[in-house]
């Protein structure tokens, strides 16, 4: 039986970047830290250049013929890199799906914390699934549950379009809510009301003419 593999407790080997020193390429193209094209110059040369503004050579691209370095202050170049991957993940936000539970019987009180919970997962770009939950024979009134889903379908529109209108599934019924992507345009409630003032302005009787005598 061959002997079990020991466990390595090194650390992992960082990979370290290409810079000053470490690069050893006899021939160098140079781009300056103000963009200015330095040309094709020996690797020395290139070293002395970047101490010279006390700045780093950083190789960019190794496979380039030859070798391509710029000279920048590497430590703001990595701070920055850094900084763009933090929020470029924060922006990648993974969709995920948040349920809120509740009984078709459900008082206001509760039904308001629902929909605080709803909104504030829809607020931070997840969807949501509503689902009332039948017991017992509380199966007989799936018509109670799907005018709840569709109240807080119509108390959340600001927020959230219907993804999947109320199904039932099993001794549950189901809604998807997905975080909208326009914004609601409402419907006035009342007309602009320029017929709401309208005056009916009665224009007075003429009076009979005089009767000549």
């Amino acid at each position: 039986m061959p002997p079990r593999p020991r466990f390595d407790r090194r650390a992992p080997v960082r990979e370290l970047p290409n810079i000053n020193d470490r690069i050893n390429y006899p021939k160098l193209r140079v781009v300056d830290a103000d963009g200015t094209q330095l040309g094709v110059i020996n690797r020395e040369e290139a070293l002395e250049v970047a101490q010279d503004r006390e700045l780093d050579l950083v190789l960019v691209s190794e496979k380039a013929d030859p070798p391509v370095c710029r000279i920048m202050d590497y430590g703001k170049f990595k701070f920055e890199q850094e900084k763009k991957a933090k929020e470029a993940k924060k922006k990648s936000h993974q969709t995920e799906v948040k349920e809120v539970k509740m009984r078709y019987k459900i008082d206001q009180h509760d039904y308001d914390v629902r929909i605080g919970h709803a909104v504030r997962f829809l607020k931070a770009g997840d969807k949501v699934k509503c689902t009332v939950i039948f017991r017992g024979r509380e199966i007989q009134h799936t018509a109670l549950a799907e005018t709840l889903l569709r109240r807080m379908a119509k108390d959340l529109e600001e927020q959230a379009e219907i993804q999947q209108a109320p199904k039932r599934e099993g001794r549950n019924m189901i809604m998807f809510l997905t975080p909208r992507k326009t914004p609601l345009v409402k419907k006035e409630k009342e007309e602009v009301q320029s017929t709401r003032a309208l005056r009916t302005i009665t224009t007075p009787s003429r009076s009979a003419p005089p009767s000549k005598t």
